[in-house]
């Protein structure tokens, strides 16, 4: 039992961490409240130190298989002629080529293919309450029978359940950024503008779409909201009547992309938001992923960071023979002040995607045309922005 390890959550960190651990001798039962593996979601930007996980997992082939080489950056107006916007090869050349854009469930997909046929997964289920001993943790399930298990691990996301039972009141360690976004697909909408973002942005507000195969596009949204809304993150016909409110008639292919929401699948809707905690462990329960430190989905990183933090999460408890404290207290040490620095940076980036005044948004589209067409700018800026000044441990798998 002491090398048995119950993970909540099958998006992206709670995969990759079954998928080390597996290889490091660990049992990995995975717990996860949807049905199925989860499909859809945002567009992400892929690099850094997730990226290296990836490259270690044998991903790499397949991620450019499913995702997109961006060529733009293009913000329109009213009419839909460019006013602002850089090239976006710029982040591939800042990163050595190492950089993709891919829709997040398409990653997810991807780890699970890893890990589908080596580990247990109990889909349609929650954790419903934990009971730690000297030995171990009793786990009780909404729908399953109770279980021990060595270790349990939270990898289920920013309303985590398992941070919430491990540590009391999980909206405290919630802080709220100032912005929502929403994004979702749907297929047939008539303007395509392949490999380039294009947005429309209004003080406040912008709206955003990026063409996909198969006759698919893919819609992003953010607004700026000064105080949190009333709305739980679960509802999402009260989102989708928000969104049709703040959006509706702004300018642009608004109302189209409203249009295009009503036959969409894939819908989400979330704050934007940080985990901040000072410790991501509570006995034998821990936290990875935005669980833990989510930097926001306007940092562009999360997903890498929950791959690096349940990397080096597994590399610990190899390392310490599964002595859980040890592991714990080693992967905190090593990581919390890197996670610390990209949150401190990412509290910047939402008035980058929706200046809140029109001085502000004319600053924005001035600087992206202007300043970012000088090659060493440009240059110097990315570089500053995708910068990942951290060394995973042990080299490449084999």
């Amino acid at each position: 039992m002491p090398r048995s390890v119950l993970i909540s959550g099958a998006g992206i960190a709670g995969p990759t961490l079954a998928y080390w651990l597996h290889r490091h001798g660990f049992e990995p039962t995975i717990v996860e409240r949807a049905p199925a593996p989860r499909t859809g979601g945002y567009m992400i930007d892929f690099w850094g130190i997730g990226y290296e996980v990836a490259e270690r997992m044998g991903l790499l082939p397949r991620l450019y298989e499913d995702g997109y080489l961006l060529g733009e950056v293009r913000f329109v107006g009213d009419d839909g002629r460019r006013i602002g916007g850089f090239d976006a090869s710029a982040f591939r050349s800042a990163t050595n080529k190492r950089f993709v854009s891919i829709q997040r469930g398409d990653l997810a997909h991807r780890i699970w293919q890893l890990v589908e046929s080596d580990v247990e997964t109990i889909f349609g289920d929650s954790i419903a309450a934990l009971h730690e001993d000297a030995d171990g943790v009793t786990v009780t399930f909404e729908h399953a029978r109770a279980r021990r298990f060595g270790m349990v691990i939270g990898a289920d996301g920013l309303h985590s359940n398992v941070r919430t039972l491990a540590f009391g009141d999980g909206t405290r360690f919630e802080h709220f950024l100032g912005y929502y976004t929403a994004a979702f697909t749907a297929r047939g909408y008539p303007h395509r503008d392949e490999d380039v973002y294009v947005g429309y942005t209004v003080p406040g507000r912008q709206i955003a779409r990026y063409a996909l195969r198969d006759g698919r596009s893919a819609f992003f949204l953010v607004l700026a909201q000064s105080a949190p809304l009333a709305i739980h993150h679960d509802d999402a016909d009260a989102q989708r009547r928000l969104l049709r409110e703040r959006f509706g008639g702004i300018g642009w292919e608004s109302d189209e992309i409203l249009a295009a929401l009503e036959r969409a699948d894939d819908f989400y809707f979330d704050a934007v938001s940080q985990t901040r905690m000072s410790d991501w462990a509570h006995g034998r329960v821990a936290l990875v992923g935005d669980a833990a430190y989510c930097p926001s989905l306007l940092a562009g990183e999360g997903s890498g960071l929950g791959m690096a933090g349940a990397y080096l999460l597994a590399w610990a408890l190899r390392e310490s023979s599964g002595d859980h404290a040890a592991a714990f207290g080693e992967y905190q040490r090593r990581f919390k002040r890197f996670v610390d620095a990209k949150q401190r940076a990412a509290t910047r980036l939402g008035s980058w995607f929706a200046p809140r005044t029109k001085l502000g948004l004319r600053a924005r589209n001035v600087l992206t045309t202007g300043v970012m067409k000088l090659p060493w700018i440009s240059d110097l800026m990315i570089r500053r922005t995708v910068a990942d000044r951290f060394e995973l441990p042990d080299g490449p798998a084999a």
